[in-house]
């Protein structure tokens, strides 16, 4: 199981970024994979997770981002706008066989990728 993410970079606030994470390994559609987001000394916070219809995002990220996968093409992304400086922070994918819950965040998760830094100025 392999997850790879890109799309991250520099971005003035109120702009927007698309992550992607490409996936190897398994067929997604029985998977929760979620987006998670990290900065130095902190904890990670989760961003958004996704299995089937259900979606779930943290409080401060709804209305602005929003989950998606394709599953054909095995690639989970997150679209990210109106961006703001407290969104600076290394963004990673991960992935847990299972549902996802209201809880999702506090889930152990099995897989996760390197990360793709993403800083809003």
């Amino acid at each position: 199981v392999q997850l790879v993410e890109s799309g991250g970079g520099p971005v003035q606030a109120g702009g927007s970024l698309r992550l992607s994470c490409a996936h190897s390994g398994y067929p997604s559609s029985r998977h929760c994979m979620a987006w998670f987001r990290q900065t130095p000394g902190k904890e990670p916070e989760g961003v958004a997770a996704q299995r089937d219809a259900a979606t779930y995002y943290a409080d401060s990220v709804k209305g602005r981002f929003s989950i998606s996968r394709d599953i054909a093409d095995h690639t989970l992304y997150l679209q990210m706008s109106n961006l703001k400086p407290e969104d600076t922070a290394l963004y990673y994918c991960a992935s847990r066989v299972g549902m996802c819950g209201p809880n999702w965040s506090k889930l152990r998760f099995d897989s996760r990728g390197p990360g793709t830094q993403v800083t809003v100025s």
